[in-house]
């Protein structure tokens, strides 16, 4: 911003600078008083063609002659620059913003991520992973001005979070879920009030900086809340104690392990010849090499490595551990 207005100032400058030059060489050359060699210099400049303070001296017309060309160089530069900051700075701003307007009414079942911090980044990046389509909601310009090498088709807005009009510009109204990732619980909790009153079906996770502020935003209409600081202290514990389990973990979830998915397959999404079958029924449908690895049932419990007789019952859930071709591949299959 202060860069733009810099390019703004520099030609004001430069016609107060020749106005300045012709004001001190009329005094100097012609020997006149402040206020007729200011008179003199405006009607050189702007080229009014008024009556001369008096008959100018040899020198007087070569210095005339002299400040009009460079009235007109310092003219025809300045309003280049002037039209270059406009079409530049507000015309490319306006085109900018209906490109991000217009990709943004494209999405439905995105993620809303708000605040772009170490936390939101890190949410982006693993987002982009698994090719989901989100958007940045973050009020600090310059940070995402740094982020573009990293997240170069980044769709954002800049603008405060809690600003409800800013939600809905974002498409909470078809989004999937939104995350919370700003450092401030009372920004969080007042994010996720807004964000439920508008959307009562979105999936809200939300960062939580002290364990005093997890109930407050449950209560507020948080699904999930996180706290960063404390999984990360009990990860480096863990590391530890259990160093391969949580190498094996970190290999499934990060980027080494991209090939290597989780999954989870609704009631709803599987086949209605083979539904309300047994798990062995489902896995060998069309058998595409993707094992089970546990259940939640409709009370929300979870089952790990569930015997193969299990009954597939509504409300349920199935998660899937296989590489990405085969899960997409037994995805497919269940969609046909």
């Amino acid at each position: 911003m202060q860069t733009r207005l810099q390019d703004l100032l520099l030609p004001l400058l430069l016609l107060l600078s020749v106005g300045a030059i012709g004001v001190i060489g009329y005094m100097v050359v012609e020997d006149f008083r402040f206020l007729d060699a200011l008179y003199m210099a405006v009607i050189t400049i702007t080229t009014a063609g008024f009556t001369e303070v008096k008959p100018l001296s040899d020198n007087g017309k070569l210095f005339t002659i002299f400040l009009l060309i460079l009235s007109y160089i310092a003219l025809a530069w300045a309003i280049t620059r002037i039209i270059q900051y406009i079409i530049n700075g507000e015309v490319n701003k306006y085109f900018k913003n209906r490109k991000i307007m217009g990709s943004i009414d494209k999405l439905k079942n995105h993620v809303i991520i708000c605040g772009f911090g170490r936390n939101g980044q890190q949410v982006a990046q693993t987002l982009s992973y698994h090719n989901k389509s989100f958007v940045v909601i973050e009020k600090n310009e310059e940070l995402l001005q740094k982020s573009s090498l990293e997240f170069p088709n980044l769709i954002y807005l800049v603008g405060d979070a809690t600003d409800d009009d800013l939600l809905r510009k974002a498409g909470i109204e078809r989004a999937h879920s939104l995350i919370c990732s700003l450092p401030a619980d009372s920004d969080n909790v007042f994010i996720v009030l807004s964000a439920r009153s508008l959307n009562s079906d979105i999936r809200i996770i939300s960062r939580a900086s002290a364990s005093s502020a997890t109930p407050k935003l449950k209560k507020a209409g948080a699904d999930h809340v996180i706290m960063p600081d404390k999984i990360g202290g009990t990860h480096m514990a863990t590391l530890v104690s259990k160093p391969d389990v949580i190498e094996f973990i970190d290999y499934l979830s990060g980027e080494e392990g991209e090939s290597i998915h989780m999954e989870s397959i609704d009631y709803q999404q599987i086949p209605m010849e083979i539904r309300d079958g047994s798990l062995s029924e489902i896995m060998s449908w069309k058998k595409t090499g993707v094992n089970c690895i546990g259940i939640k049932n409709s009370d929300g419990k979870f089952i790990i490595n569930p015997p193969d007789y299990t009954k597939l019952k509504e409300g349920m859930k199935i998660f899937l551990l296989g590489t990405r071709r085969q899960i997409q591949e037994m995805k497919g299959n269940f969609d046909k």
